[in-house]
């Protein structure tokens, strides 16, 4: 091994000396909360120090726990402050790692979680024997947060004016801390970042911040921690802490340490006095007797308030101290009876909408004056809301807060309301008195008629010259009313401006009577309804208008109606075929807006077979009823020629797609044999027929088959099923079972509950089914039935 050069061994010799003195203090500090444990047992015993002594020793021992962490349990016990909350979390779980572990893993916890506990009485014993706050940051670091990795930290004093001192510091150099002994209001730092959140900022890199701060260049990377330091509602600093590398989230536990030191930090801070420099004036601020001089001199309502703690010590409210002699109460109060109450209690509703009394809070914690226009004020008098606008201003002073109001003039506010009305109204105002003939026109009527605001205003006498000629009538029958029978009067006309340009305006005016009953003055509104009465104009058009299309839709209607009625009536005469019964039904929609194009057909062919079809043309109106008829006869025509039921609806497929103008539909076509009893059937797009037999019923399997006018060409698929008697054989269209609210599969379900058992009729089975149809659409609904004998 190589020896140590004398430089290097000198260096061994601090480091082991600092080691040592480290060491040193952690044992005095150790033995002074062990002290103070003993001193806790005798008030509590009422025994002397050396049986005292023992006790400590004998109760560690039966708890497994060192002298020390059994001492630090007996302060929290005794003191129940914030630090104790924080220590008995990691004592509880001590607790909880004892009884749910065993070995050697759970001896490390327990260390691990009385160590902290320890740590954290040991940094308030260094911190209340500290001498200034730079022997509080130098105790906070060694004693509690180098344990948790940290580097250096920073203890910054909030001053009246929003500006930082650096009051303490650890960890940085002597060079860092003095370029950072005073950041001035209103700069972003990391620690001014904190007095913003209660809770404090956590930041995982100072890097990714972009925020100035103390030891940027020694820590560029590391994590940043900023928590107020405050107590009794107040804060009086910031508590910066700082380690070397990004810091990764931490446990809550970790979190309830650093708000314990931060309140600590804020005990000592309230007795800081920032020292001066050569040529640097002290910064005294005025304490209440000197704001309440202050606020005398304001011709703005101001009040004084001061904190009121609440027994915990916490702040519950203010006290409004002093009111000054311009003071305005919005409920109209004297001076006295809001002097000396309680802020909440003067003004209850300052904690509701306005955020008045919070806005009171945060001023007096931060020191951050606020200002804020327009907001209610609200006064709570006799259970009733009394409420005014003001301009608010809120400052702290030493230990006391300034608070201004400026009440908005209810009068100029009002006029300023009433201009803006006349002018989104339109509306001149004008007052003649005449017995002197003065008039007097504000500047919308002026504007109203077309007139320069240096013109002469028109007289109501000379009123008839400015309207339109036809007007002249209803003029005249205004002025009698109003000039001779002396009653307010109303009337519309059309003036008629010196530039060409005519307004329909409405004008109202009463008489104003001395107490004799004579008639002085007469005062009244000009209103431009221009605009309100070509609007009425293009009204009555469209309201023509949509008459004239609604009666062509209920006309387009009745006859697509008729048509449909024409071509199939909802009851048909029974075809007559030897050992079958055939019946047909069709239900029209119920609104007759959607007459749609569901169509149905039973036919006997000339060559003994009997036509059986169902189906439906998308849309509804007088094009779906005529293309229903093109196919519901092309059909009939087709079939005539002896094809199967595939091949009829291949060619039916051209005539949808070429000559209907491209509708598309479905179907389904069956051709029946009464003497082999068998039918043959192809579909289009459709839902199948569906067969009763016994207490059974079940659609026909499902055979291929597009929608019909989709492409130019399309081939259909056949199947055969052979009947036997009492079979009954339904095909029908949509209308009966489609729902909004349920799929296809469970309608077709439901119909097929329906349909069994069959009843002794055909007519009575398909009346039956109409009349338990749960569908929903409004849709047309064809149904055609066929019963073997």
């Amino acid at each position: 091994m190589t020896p140590l050069s004398p430089v290097g061994r000198l260096a061994a010799t601090v480091d082991r000396l600092s080691r040592e003195v480290r060491a040193a203090q952690a044992e005095a500090e150790g033995r002074a909360l062990v002290e103070l444990a003993k001193g806790i047992l005798v008030a509590r015993l009422g025994c002397g120090p050396a049986q005292a002594a023992r006790q400590l020793a004998e109760l560690a021992e039966q708890s497994r726990v060192t002298p020390l962490e059994f001492a630090v349990d007996v302060i929290n016990q005794a003191a129940r402050d914030r630090v104790s909350e924080v220590t008995d979390a990691f004592l509880a779980a001590t607790t909880a790692m004892r009884s749910s572990d065993a070995g050697d893993g759970a001896d490390a916890g327990e260390a691990g979680a009385g160590s902290a506990a320890v740590r954290l009485r040991a940094a308030e014993s260094g911190a209340l024997a500290a001498d200034d706050t730079q022997a509080v940051a130098d105790a906070l670091l060694e004693q509690a947060l180098r344990p948790l990795g940290a580097a250096a930290v920073a203890i910054w004093a909030a001053g009246y004016d929003g500006s930082l001192t650096l009051a303490g510091s650890a960890g940085f150099s002597a060079a860092e801390a003095t370029r950072w002994h005073y950041v001035p209001p209103d700069v972003t730092t990391v620690a001014r970042c904190g007095l913003a959140e209660r809770a404090g900022q956590w930041f995982a890199s100072l890097g990714e911040t972009g925020l100035p701060s103390v030891g940027r260049h020694q820590y560029p990377d590391g994590g940043r921690v900023a928590v107020p330091a405050g107590t009794g509602g107040r804060i009086h600093g910031v508590l910066e802490i700082v380690w070397p590398v990004p810091l990764a989230p931490q446990p809550p536990q970790v979190v309830r340490q650093v708000e314990a030191l931060a309140e600590l930090c804020a005990h000592t801070l309230e007795s800081y006095v920032p020292p001066h420099g050569a040529g640097q004036e002290p910064r005294i601020m005025p304490d209440a007797v000197e704001l309440m001089d202050l606020a005398d001199g304001l011709y703005d309502p101001a009040l004084v308030l001061v904190p009121h703690l609440d027994a915990a010590g916490h702040l519950a409210d203010f006290r409004i101290q002093h009111v000054n002699k311009s003071f305005l109460d919005p409920a109209g109060r004297p001076r006295a009876v809001v002097g000396g109450a309680l802020l909440l209690e003067a003004y209850p509703m300052a904690a509701g909408d306005s955020e008045l009394f919070q806005n009171v809070e945060r001023v007096y914690a931060t020191g951050e004056p606020f200002r804020a226009r327009r907001i209610n004020l609200t006064a709570l008098v006799d259970q009733v809301p009394l409420s005014a606008v003001a301009d608010i201003s809120i400052s702290r002073h030493g230990n006391a807060v300034l608070l201004i109001w400026r009440i908005e003039d209810e009068t100029a506010r009002l006029a300023s309301l009433l201009q803006h009305a006349q002018r989104l109204g339109r509306i001149g105002g004008f007052e003649e008195n005449l017995l002197t003939g003065e008039i007097t026109w504000n500047g919308q009527l002026f504007d109203l008629y077309g007139r320069p605001q240096t013109s002469t205003p028109v007289p109501l006498e000379e009123l008839t010259s400015h309207a339109h000629p036809d007007d002249a009538v209803t003029i005249g029958r205004f002025l009698r009313t109003l000039l001779h029978h002396r009653r307010p009067a109303s009337a519309a006309f059309r003036l008629q401006r010196p530039d060409g340009v005519t307004r329909h305006v409405r004008l109202v005016a009463e008489p104003v009577l001395d107490t004799d009953d004579r008639l002085l003055v007469v005062r009244g509104a000009y209103q431009d309804i221009s605009a309100q009465h070509w609007t009425e104009v293009a009204l009555a058009a469209t309201r023509d208008q949509l008459a004239h299309t609604e009666q062509q839709a209920i006309e387009r209607a009745r006859l697509t109606l008729q048509l449909q009625h024409a071509i199939m009536p909802p009851a048909q005469t029974p075809l007559r075929v030897p050992d079958l019964q055939v019946a047909v039904r069709y239900r029209p929609a119920e609104t007759e807006q959607l007459v749609g194009g569901d169509w149905y057909d039973a036919v006997r062919l000339p060559n003994g077979l009997v036509l059986l079809c169902v189906g439906d043309v998308s849309g509804h109106g007088i094009e779906a009823a005529t293309s229903m008829v093109v196919l519901r006869n092309a059909l009939r025509g087709l079939a005539v020629t002896g094809a199967g039921p595939g091949q009829l609806l291949s060619w039916l497929n051209i005539v949808a797609h070429h000559l209907t103008g491209g509708v598309t539909a479905t179907a389904v076509c069956g051709l029946y044999d009464p003497a082999r009893r068998t039918l043959r059937w192809a579909r289009a797009g459709h839902l199948p027929p569906v067969l009763v037999r016994g207490a059974q019923a079940g659609p026909l399997p499902l055979v291929k088959g597009m929608l019909l006018g989709a492409v130019a060409e399309a081939s259909y698929e056949e199947d055969e099923v052979q009947l036997a008697a009492e079979d009954t054989l339904l095909m029908y269209t949509d209308g009966l079972i489609e729902r909004r609210d349920r799929s296809v599969e469970e309608s077709l379900a439901q119909l097929l509950s329906t349909v069994r058992p069959a009843p002794d009729s055909l007519d009575q089975h398909l009346d039956r089914l109409l009349t338990y149809s749960r569908s929903d659409t409004d849709d047309d609904t064809c149904l055609v039935g066929i019963r073997v004998g």
